[in-house]
């Protein structure tokens, strides 16, 4: 009999539900959130709230693009954490409520563990390509940075992460800096790309083993625009596209330097990204002829999984539904995990 797994994802401001047979995709509906724009970032308290107007019409239609009955699933994969607690809240609650009427079993998940496991997403007419473990995963968002060698399904290590602030924090407030709008990633890569990158240089930190940090990073760039407005109140304007290439090519820099040592350390050649800053043209580009030179196998998850989907957790759901874990009634959702 076949496993049919129903995943949730509302750890942010996306809405999304999918549904997996036996590993394969079957459907991944995504509903996003427009009005945060306006604000410059995520508003929790809007985003809990157009969670719950969407979460009903996104699983029907998750449902029904899958053909399949809500009576015919196995399970429901959900996001515990981490995220936005209000967001977490909703999926939560909804996953809880159809566990009970359907007298089916909860599974929880980690968001991290579904963008590292975004890799084994199988569909139909699509390419099967999926890593051999051990690998090691870029985990690269807006929230995290980290390098995580992957045992199995279940075994994951952290070799090195974030000190304090994550790359994807770091587009975003060039973005803000810049005044190119939010979010910041995909408009930061666009006009990066008409850019000269060996133009404008900028701080790198000095960090041991194969932590992290973007802090000074930033601060860097804001004294370099303060600078430059000084001098010329139209720096930005004639030299966006530059300062953009600049930026990206030093936040891509620090990211395979930590990545190439940790392969290096650990003799491991299967390399994976994930997160949604594995969307970026530059990173996905740099990854390949990294692997090239180096002799990896690499592997990129297909853009639509790159960002908060439900897929990524049904998949992890059904790994961990496989190995036997099943989740109570009474969890909690939590804005922040320890582990995998």
């Amino acid at each position: 009999m076949a496993d049919i797994i129903l995943g949730i994802e509302s750890s942010c401001d996306d809405t999304s539900a999918a549904v997996i047979r036996d590993g394969w995709l079957l459907s991944n509906v995504i509903a996003g959130q427009q009005v945060h724009k306006d604000y410059g970032g995520v508003v929790p308290e809007l985003a809990s709230r157009a969670h719950e107007l969407n979460v009903v019409p996104v699983v029907s239609q998750a449902l029904a693009k899958a053909g399949v009955k809500a009576s015919e699933l196995t399970a429901i994969a959900f996001t515990r954490g981490p995220g936005l607690l209000g967001s977490l809240l909703v999926g939560t609650s909804f996953a809880k409520g159809l566990s009970l009427s359907l007298d089916i079993p909860m599974v929880m998940v980690n968001h991290l563990q579904g963008h590292v496991l975004a890799n084994f997403i199988r569909q139909e007419g699509a390419e099967d390509r999926r890593p051999s473990f051990p690998y090691l995963c870029l985990l690269v968002s807006g929230g995290n940075s980290q390098i995580v060698k992957v045992a199995g399904p279940l075994e994951y290590e952290i070799l090195g992460q974030t000190i304090d602030d994550a790359v994807g924090e770091a587009f975003d407030k060039c973005s803000k800096i810049l005044g190119t709008g939010y979010p910041g990633g995909p408009v930061i890569d666009r006009l990066a790309g008409l850019g000269d990158p060996e133009r404008f240089k900028f701080a790198r930190p000095r960090v041991p083993g194969l932590d992290y940090s973007f802090s000074g990073v930033k601060t860097s760039l804001l004294y370099f625009v303060r600078d430059g407005m000084a001098r010329d109140p139209q720096f930005i304007e004639k030299n966006r596209e530059d300062v953009c290439a600049g930026f990206q090519k030093t936040l891509i820099d620090i990211l395979m330097d930590k990545l190439v040592k940790a392969s290096a350390m650990t003799g491991i050649k299967e390399i994976t990204i994930g997160g949604g800053v594995s969307a970026n043209g530059g990173l996905r580009r740099r990854i390949e002829e990294t692997g090239r030179r180096l002799g990896w196998n690499t592997y990129l998850p297909e853009l639509k999984f790159t960002t908060d989907n439900a897929a990524m957790i049904a998949m992890a759901g059904y790994f961990r539904y496989l190995a036997g874990e099943r989740t109570p009634l009474d969890v909690a959702p939590v804005s922040r995990l320890a582990d995998y």
